[in-house]
């Protein structure tokens, strides 16, 4: 939905581990929050201080979507990039971590997002979560919990348990929903740390692990982790025979390419349409490729997905930019509202279609 920013206070900060804090969040004005879609973020706006206007940051909501007294976020304090200790930690995550208490207001805009489960569906469900990864996947587990009929395996890895979040609250769902089975691998395990109740095994989610844990069936697939994480497990899960189109996935942080690298697209390249052919063609400049649109997508990112093409993209729901590229020639429509339009010349792929032959700068 998009109902603009609202303000709301921080009802509760809660350290879910040494990295990750959940913070419970109530409407200002006390009024029941929108329904939400488990799976779904919220973006807050943000004012550090540093005088280059607020920060825009989403974060999932990890709470249990049958809740309308307020939302819940579980924030990772996110460290410098690799290698790079020079640089201060994220700020959007260092602002919440350090400096935001109970009883503050935060203005956030939502319950937005594509990554959702699917509520009509009847198929088996594996949760498949790396680290701080879970969050998105915690309110599906409640839901599902709550729904009872379809079987669930939620299989959660992390580091150690000291970075753990939120593992009581997943084995309390386990143990009052027989439809909900839970499997948390460390990838150390610790003196002290208890088999089947902290975890349930040490080492990497791998092909041998999910092979021990997953009868024979055809399953939706929902997962979110790191993005090393998230490659592995993709073409893990597809090795095992999961089909591509029953996996869905969201990335946190910058996104990254789930599938193999490769330049050629699904199908060859197209010649440009003649005059009067009425086809919409779209052109892939840097690829050197066209396509004929079809409608078959509602957008130009899940459009380039099915030629073959990996934009980088994050959010999906036009509020981050990471999926803004040149649009040399032609004009788009928005089939969903971005945060705010990009510059001219420029289009937000996962929210625009085009209005006419477009050329695509990627």
């Amino acid at each position: 939905m998009n109902e603009g920013f609202r303000r709301y206070r921080v009802a509760r900060r809660t350290r879910e581990s040494e990295v990750i804090t959940s913070f419970a969040l109530v409407p200002e004005d006390r009024s029941p929050v929108p329904a939400f879609v488990p799976g779904q973020f919220l973006t807050l706006r943000l004012d550090d201080g540093a005088g280059d206007g607020p920060l825009l940051r989403h974060y999932s909501l990890s709470g249990d979507p049958a809740r309308r007294d307020g939302y819940r976020i579980s924030v990772k304090r996110e460290g410098p990039p690799p290698g790079r200790a020079d640089l201060p930690p994220g700020r959007g995550s260092g602002f919440l971590h350090n400096r935001v208490a109970e009883g503050d207001i935060i203005a956030a805009r939502g319950p937005e997002g594509a990554f959702v489960l699917d509520g009509d569906g009847a198929r088996p469900v594996v949760l498949l979560a790396g680290g701080v990864g879970l969050t998105p996947l915690l309110a599906m587990a409640h839901a599902l919990a709550r729904e009872g009929r379809r079987p669930t395996w939620f299989v959660h890895a992390c580091e150690e348990r000291a970075v753990q979040a939120h593992g009581a609250e997943v084995r309390a769902l386990a143990a009052d929903c027989p439809n909900l089975r839970v499997h948390v691998r460390y990838r150390r395990v610790a003196d002290g740390d208890v088999a089947g109740v902290d975890h349930d095994g040490e080492g990497f989610v791998d092909r041998a692990v999910l092979q021990a844990l997953l009868p024979l069936d055809d399953y939706d697939v929902y997962l979110c982790g790191p993005p090393g994480f998230m490659q592995a497990m993709y073409g893990t899960l597809l090795g095992l025979g999961v089909r591509e189109e029953r996996i869905r996935y969201e990335f946190f942080g910058p996104a990254t390419v789930l599938k193999a690298a490769s330049a050629a697209p699904k199908q060859p390249p197209v010649p440009a349409a003649p005059a009067g052919a009425g086809s919409t063609l779209v052109t892939f400049a840097q690829s050197g490729f066209a396509a004929a649109w079809t409608g078959a997508q509602e957008t130009l990112l899940d459009f380039a997905e099915a030629n073959g093409l990996s934009p980088a993209f994050s959010c999906r729901a036009g509020i981050c930019n990471t999926c803004q590229c040149a649009l040399p020639a032609g004009e788009v429509t928005y089939v969903v509202e971005p945060l705010e339009r990009p510059p001219p010349g420029t289009v937000l792929l996962c929210c625009a279609a085009p209005a006419g032959n477009v050329t695509l700068a990627i």
